[in-house]
C-alpha cells in the first residue's frame, strides 16, 4: 500500500520520499528512498523502543527535504516511538493499518486464538501472549507512543472496524479511508477444475490450517477440487506437513511469495478466494484484490472484511475458527458456479465503485491539502 501510494502521488506531480528500516522478513529488493538500521535479531526488542539510527536519519532527512506533510504507517515494528518528537513541527498523519498501537503483538488475539478484550499491560503476561522477558520493552514502547502521539495532526484508520477498535482502547481516529487496489481488465477464464485460492502471509492468525481442514472435508465431496496457497511465512512448513498428514497434499499447491502481477496471473482462474482469518482483519486487502479480479470471496465475518463484503451479495461470510462452515460454504459455491460467478461480478462492481487505487489516493491527497493550509 505504501509503495502504491508513493507511485500514484508521484504520477500526480508530488515529490514523495519513502523512509524505512533495512530489515526485511522476506528477500525483496529495497525500495525505500532513505533507510536506517533495522533488525530481526534478538535485539529487536530494544530497537523497537529506541532506535537511534531511525531518529538520527529522520532528523537529517527532515532538515534536507523539508516535507509539507509526513505520512506514517509502520513505525512500531522497527523505527520506534523515538522518531515521534521529530514530527512536532510538521503536519503528520498516522495511518493505522493494524492493532500494534494497542496490542504489543498487533493482532488482539490470545494464544488460544480467541479475541483479546483487555488493555495491554499485566494482561499480556497473565495471558502468556509473549515471553515475560519481552514484557518490559513492550510496555515501554506503548508508553512512549502514548506520550508522543499528540505529535500527530491526524489519525486515519483503514476501516470503520479499525476505528472502532482504536476508540475502544482510547485512541481517537479522525478519519477512515479504505484501501484501494489497481483496476485490472476483466479477464475471467476459470480453471477447468474447481479451484480455491488463498493469498496472504502464512501465519497463525490467517487461519490457513482451518482452510486445509475445510479442504479435507471438501475433497471427499468434490474430488477434483484443489487449493492454491500464495504467500510465505513462518507457518509454511507446518502447513505443508499438515496437508500431507490429513491426506490432501496432492490437492494443495504452495506457490510461495508472488509479486502482485504474478499473483494476478496465478489466481485469475480460481473459482473462489478464501480469507479464513482468525483475527479481526483491519481491512483485508486480498479480499479487495479478489473482488477487483471478479473472483467470488468467502471470508470470516469480522473486522474490516464484513464492511467490504456483503453476505450473499458480493461474497459469503462465515464464522471464524470454523472449518466445517468453511467447507459447507465452499461446497455450495463450487457446486453452483453460475451463482458464484454472480457474486464475483457483484464484487467487482462494488470494487470499481469503492475500492479503487485512484479513490484511495484522492482521499489522502485531500487530507494533505487540508493539513498544509
Amino acid at each position: 500500500m505504501t509503495l502504491s501510494l508513493r507511485k500514484q502521488l508521484r504520477f500526480r506531480g508530488h515529490d514523495v520520499r519513502l523512509f524505512a528500516s533495512n530489515a526485511r522478513p522476506i528477500k525483496l529488493q529495497p525500495e525505500a528512498d532513505y533507510s536506517c538500521f533495522g533488525t530481526l535479531s534478538s535485539i529487536r526488542g530494544i530497537t523497537q523502543v529506541l532506535n537511534p539510527s531511525a531518529y538520527n536519519r529522520l532528523r537529517q532527512i527532515l532538515k534536507e527535504f523539508r516535507p509539507d506533510v509526513i505520512h506514517v504507517r509502520l513505525f512500531l515494528s522497527q523505527l520506534s516511538p523515538f522518531i515521534l518528537p521529530l514530527l512536532k513541527d510538521t503536519p503528520a498523519i498516522y495511518h493505522v493499518a493494524w492493532y500494534r498501537c494497542i496490542c504489543p503483538i498487533g493482532t488482539k488475539l490470545l494464544p488460544d486464538q480467541s479475541p483479546c478484550q483487555e488493555n495491554a499491560g499485566i494482561a499480556c503476561i497473565k495471558n502468556r501472549c509473549f515471553p515475560a522477558a519481552a514484557w518490559p520493552s513492550a510496555m515501554a514502547q506503548l508508553s512512549l507512543w502514548r506520550l508522543w502521539s499528540r505529535n500527530f495532526s491526524l489519525i486515519v484508520a483503514n476501516s470503520y472496524a479499525t476505528q472502532k477498535k482504536l476508540l475502544q482502547y482510547g485512541i481517537q481516529a479522525d478519519e477512515v479511508i479504505w484501501n484501494g487496489v489497481p483496476v485490472h481488465p476483466y479477464d475471467r477464464q476459470l480453471n477447468q477444475t474447481p479451484t480455491v485460492a488463498f493469498a496472504g502471509r502464512l501465519v497463525t492468525e490467517k487461519g490457513v490450517d482451518d482452510l486445509l481442514d475445510a479442504m479435507h472435508i471438501l475433497v471427499r465431496r468434490i474430488p477434483a477440487a484443489s487449493l492454491l496457497v500464495a504467500g510465505d511465512g513462518p507457518e509454511r512448513k507446518h502447513l505443508e506437513a499438515r496437508a500431507r498428514r490429513i491426506g490432501i497434499g496432492h490437492h494443495v499447491v504452495f506457490l510461495g511469495h508472488l509479486s502482485r502481477l504474478q499473483l494476478e496471473e496465478r489466481l485469475k482462474g480460481a473459482w473462489v478466494q478464501v480469507v479464513p482469518s482468525r483475527w479481526e482483519e483491519p481491512f483485508g486487502i486480498v479480499a479487495a484484490e479478489a473482488m477487483m479480479r471478479g473472483t467470488a470471496v468467502l471470508a470470516t465475518n469480522s473486522g474490516g472484511l464484513n464492511e467490504i463484503i456483503q453476505d450473499h451479495e458480493t461474497g459469503l461470510l462465515v464464522p471464524a475458527n470454523d472449518p466445517q462452515s468453511l467447507a459447507e460454504a465452499l461446497t455450495t459455491m463450487l457446486l453452483n458456479p453460475r451463482e458464484t460467478e454472480t457474486l464475483g461480478t457483484n464484487g467487482r462492481n462494488f470494487a470499481l465503485r469503492r475500492l479503487t487505487e485512484a479513490g484511495f489516493v484522492d482521499r489522502f491527497e485531500q487530507l494533505y491539502a487540508k493539513l498544509k493550509q
